[in-house]
């Protein structure tokens, strides 16, 4: 929700000739994926990218799910968290998040995943 990087992002789709196919909201997360899907965004976009506040992962994912497309992909940075999702002693808050992510994803019989061990992990998950 930052002007200052989100100018830096406009320079980039400037330079990259994409910034007439970007709509930037600037607004918490939920409240624009609410809107949306008020607005009878359901099922309209074919990828959703979540990279945000840890806690609320969750609640990204499923209101992405609602979002994307039959055949659409939701793609979930930091899954790995520099390895400590697999270390039951960290129970930080933005740790505890990302391991109740992995477990939803794991057992969610709505979509297929494939976890990418690039970086801090992203996790894809394609809606059936």
């Amino acid at each position: 929700m930052s002007e200052a990087w989100t100018g830096v992002a406009r320079r980039y789709w400037q330079r990259a000739g994409v910034a007439a196919k970007i709509d930037l909201r600037i607004a918490p997360a939920l409240h624009t994926l609410d809107a949306l899907l008020a607005g009878g965004e359901s099922g309209a976009f074919d990828f959703v990218f979540i990279d945000a506040d840890k806690p609320n992962y969750l609640a990204y994912y499923e209101r992405a799910l609602q979002l994307v497309r039959h055949g659409g992909i939701i793609a979930s940075d930091n899954t790995l968290w520099s390895g400590a999702v697999a270390d039951l002693k960290d129970q930080t808050d933005n740790t505890r998040a990302l391991r109740a992510l992995n477990d939803a994803l794991l057992v969610d019989e709505r979509v297929a995943i494939s976890l990418l061990p690039l970086g801090d992990g992203v996790t894809l998950a394609l809606k059936r």
